[in-house]
């Protein structure tokens, strides 16, 4: 799958951030289209032993959530952990991953965080932007923002707000359990990322495609670090 090329990934911290605030405005909230076929998930692991990043793509086909395609990549970590920045880190392995695609996905859901973030240019919008797809950020836990606990059912969800403005979603997409955080990453709205969100959630939290890519990134790690 080509690519884009918007900037150079070895760069200062100072650096980092004056990219992300002149990438953010570029960011485009739009409708999901409704017609979606083919959803990619994205995730990435981290050897700290050996400084490397793994990162996993798996293309299923909706409705039955079939596999397609499964790609993966290994790069080296060239970038130090800073709150914020989590993309200049995880972006070069997750876009080697996607280079090798060879389905275009409809719409990749990245285990991060997309518009919910302190610029406004979570990992989601960022590998957005550089793909040209859309894509929604499905993160674990909060980074930035306020809200209420939803509902306690399947499909209840309240709004993610920083300063007044509506960052993202918390969304229950299992009963019972602890919700996501769910923001459009680029080409996305608000609707359309829980609603794709929840229509790839099955009989766990996260949706089926960033949970497969969870596991196939977690196995290609132990398989070339299992000799340690």
């Amino acid at each position: 799958m080509k690519l884009a090329h918007l900037h150079d990934w070895d760069v200062s911290y100072q650096e980092a951030q004056r990219i992300q605030q002149a990438l953010a405005p570029r960011v485009t909230l739009a409708p999901l289209p409704r017609n979606i076929c083919l959803v990619a998930g994205v995730d990435v692991a981290f050897s700290k032993a050996d400084d490397l990043f793994f990162a996993a793509v798996v293309v299923l086909a909706l409705p039955e959530l079939n596999l397609v395609e499964q790609r993966s990549a290994r790069t080296r970590c060239r970038f130090p952990y800073i709150p914020g920045l989590l993309s200049f880190r995880e972006g070069p392995v997750v876009l080697s991953a996607l280079r090798k695609l060879r389905h275009r996905p409809d719409v990749v859901l990245l285990d991060g965080q997309g518009l919910a973030h302190p610029r406004r240019l979570g990992l989601a919008s960022h590998i957005g932007l550089w793909l040209g797809l859309p894509t929604v950020g499905c993160a674990k836990s909060r980074l930035i923002g306020e809200h209420e606990e939803p509902g306690r059912r399947k499909g209840d969800w309240t709004p993610l707000t920083d300063a007044g403005e509506l960052i993202g979603s918390v969304l229950r997409t299992r009963h019972g359990v602890k919700p996501l955080y769910v923001s459009p990453g680029h080409l996305c709205d608000h609707e359309g990322a829980r609603r794709i969100t929840l229509e790839c959630c099955r009989r766990c939290r996260m949706p089926e495609p960033t949970r497969r890519a969870h596991l196939t990134v977690g196995a290609l790690k132990r398989a070339l670090l299992g000799g340690r």
